[in-house]
């Protein structure tokens, strides 16, 4: 990789905020950002997996910070990007990648449920995404990570709160590129597939299941996190600097059908 090539596809001497980075896609994406010159800040619930990714990044010769936080809580978001600031002194870059699911016929659903999966998927989101705009001098990225789920009806199997989260999430991702534009904030999503991941475990473990999903992508395979954390290290890089307001599928032709 030649010079020119490095500084459009690294991002060294930013800082970039990975909610829900204890572990799946969340480390995945802390560790690519790490190795492409980030310093990290890791948000999750779990703490001991939020340490885990930073002792990694650590590993990697990057600063590292781990963060113990819901982002459903809003006093807790606040507090948590303060704490970045005065420890890592910057906000570049943010993914939004926290979320839970809660799998279920719409008519099973209690709305305390529906009210669960909206606040950490989509209200946490926003709380991010809010405070590091705030906090982004000269502007910055934010990616929301969605999902196909997002952009489509599924019909697979009944989630109806987690498509609705993620289809909203699609269009905050509009929303905000369009409002924040003049602050030089791009705000862009990745829409995976299925990853495998402990989050996916139940359902790619499923043999019939499995064949059903793999016979809905094109390229008969499911995604690895690698594969979600590089297109949001593409995203994150001034090789995407004219992108804002995308959502780019990482899904193995599943909606091109």
């Amino acid at each position: 990789m030649n010079d020119a090539t490095a500084r459009l596809f690294g991002v060294p001497g930013t800082t970039a905020v990975i909610t829900g980075g204890g572990a799946g896609i969340g480390r995945e994406i802390s560790t690519m950002l790490a190795s492409a010159g980030a310093n990290i800040a890791v948000l999750d619930r779990d703490f001991k997996g939020a340490q885990a990714t930073a002792a990694a990044i650590e590993h990697l010769g990057r600063k590292a910070l781990a963060i113990e936080c819901d982002v459903a809580d809003h006093a807790r978001v606040v507090a948590a990007f303060d704490e970045i600031v005065v420890r890592l002194e910057r906000v570049d870059i943010l993914v939004n990648n926290a979320a839970i699911v809660r799998r279920g016929p719409a008519l099973e659903t209690p709305p305390e449920t529906w009210r669960a999966v909206m606040q950490v998927n989509l209200d946490g989101a926003f709380y991010c995404a809010c405070e590091a705009a705030r906090r982004m001098a000269g502007g910055g990225s934010i990616i929301n990570v969605a999902s196909i789920m997002g952009l489509s009806g599924g019909g697979i199997y009944p989630n109806a709160s987690y498509h609705a989260s993620k289809g909203a999430l699609v269009n905050l991702t509009r929303a905000l590129a369009v409002e924040w534009a003049d602050r030089g904030v791009r705000v862009n999503a990745v829409a995976p597939t299925w990853v495998r991941t402990e989050f996916t475990r139940a359902l790619l473990d499923d043999p019939a299941m499995s064949a059903k999903l793999l016979a809905l992508m094109p390229l008969k395979s499911y995604a690895e996190t690698t594969d979600v954390a590089a297109a949001v290290l593409f995203l994150a890089s001034p090789a995407a600097r004219m992108i804002t307001g995308h959502t780019l599928p990482v899904d193995g032709g599943f909606l091109a059908r």
